[in-house]
């Protein structure tokens, strides 16, 4: 089976998205079905997914494409430029890491994309409201074009049946992100001069869905009541956005600036050195699709206080301390956190429902199912690893 990951998308650094699009490529290459995998980056990208593959696997062939890192210009290269080379590649599927505008007529093979969100609808304030018209009508579009969507999560697809109920009917079926233990910690801190002091990790980009404003008030209350130690900082990983200019403005203006690190760009090795060492993870989002940094932080045994959301429910099970988000969401977060700070600090947990090893199995069925022109969505069941939330 030949398949091509198309990851073109405008961030240089390692996101949700291209994280996913290297799981996928890693999961796919432990089984012999996978005859090919030709992974489509933009040429900005390229270093960046380099270092994060398995080279050496003769299966893998890691494609550069020039074009402007606009989303109308993205856009248009899905549509007129992708199908050229999932043909020239003479490949069996196109699996889009995200929802681009396809030409489904073009393809001599079966197409599909992997839906995280549906934040047009959902959160529409991430974007104003020209951007939020334009990526509405993007998302329906290339979701009724596509042969299969592969929904993140259970509640990324109930959340696609509120909205496009004919597409969760006909096409859609939930398979995890798959997340494996990462590679060796790094030996020193990613934290400009760091010196032992305890740190609160948030991983979020820089975006209000996020709310990570709500995340410093509440470590600023901390801070104040002296439930923390003084000299604790809050560490603040995640790619630049509309936030980020609130974002600085709060610390300067709360003169949290001695408190608060912002980070991007850091190496895998280095969030796991931040994982490891952290005090706690704050996930404070008011919509996700999956959650990863939550499902990361189980992995390494970490606190883990977060938003009371269906998508963080569904992956955090009984792991989790939960906040809500209403009516007073800052005293509820500083109420986990308290009873959070009392258990022990690493936790027993587990993630093992997300392994590459379990995931794999369903895009293989997936595909499968596409080549012989069976539904999708009549082997449902067969797609979704079992959630097993008692082992937690």
């Amino acid at each position: 089976m030949k398949v091509l990951i198309a990851a073109v998308i405008a961030s240089e650094h390692i996101s949700g998205v291209s994280r996913h699009a290297v799981n996928m490529v890693r999961c796919q290459l432990t089984r012999s079905e996978i005859s090919e995998i030709h992974l489509v980056v933009g040429s900005w990208q390229y270093d960046a997914f380099r270092a994060m593959l398995p080279l050496a696997d003769g299966r893998l062939k890691i494609h550069q494409v020039e074009v402007r890192r606009k989303a109308f210009n993205l856009n248009r290269w899905y549509y007129n430029e992708l199908p050229g080379l999932a043909n020239q590649f003479a490949v069996d599927i196109v699996h889009l890491s995200c929802p681009m505008v396809l030409k489904r007529s073009a393809f001599r093979c079966k197409v599909a994309v992997t839906l995280h969100d549906l934040y047009p609808y959902d959160f529409p304030d991430n974007f104003g409201f020209l951007k939020m018209m334009f990526n509405r009508i993007l998302l329906k579009q290339c979701l009724h074009a596509v042969d299969a969507v592969a929904c993140v999560s259970e509640s990324t697809l109930r959340r696609l049946d509120m909205h496009m109920p004919d597409v969760a009917r006909l096409k859609a079926a939930t398979i995890y992100n798959c997340v494996d233990p990462g590679p060796a910690m790094a030996s020193q801190s990613p934290i400009p001069g760091w010196k032992d002091e305890p740190f609160f990790l948030c991983v979020a980009q820089h975006r209000r869905s996020k709310n990570i404003v709500l995340g410093m008030q509440v470590f600023q209350q901390l801070l104040q009541h002296g439930d923390i130690k003084p000299n604790t900082l809050l560490v603040i990983i995640g790619i630049e956005g509309p936030e980020t200019a609130f974002i600085r403005r709060f610390i300067h203006d709360n003169d949290l600036g001695r408190h608060v690190v912002l980070l991007h760009g850091i190496e895998d090795a280095e969030m796991e050195w931040c994982y490891a060492h952290c005090e706690l993870l704050l996930a404070l989002s008011s919509i996700e699709g999956f959650g990863l940094p939550v499902i990361e932080a189980m992995l390494h045994h970490c606190r883990v206080v977060c938003s009371d959301i269906p998508a963080f429910r569904e992956v955090g099970g009984a792991y989790c301390h939960y906040a809500s988000l209403q009516p007073y969401p800052e005293a509820a977060f500083i109420a986990a956190v308290r009873n959070a700070l009392k258990d022990v600090k690493f936790r027993v947990g587990s993630a093992e429902r997300f392994s590459s090893s379990r995931i794999v199995e369903a895009y293989l069925q997936l595909y499968t199912h596409l080549l012989h022109g069976t539904s999708v969505v009549e082997n449902r069941n067969h797609l979704v690893p079992s959630l097993e939330r008692g082992r937690l």
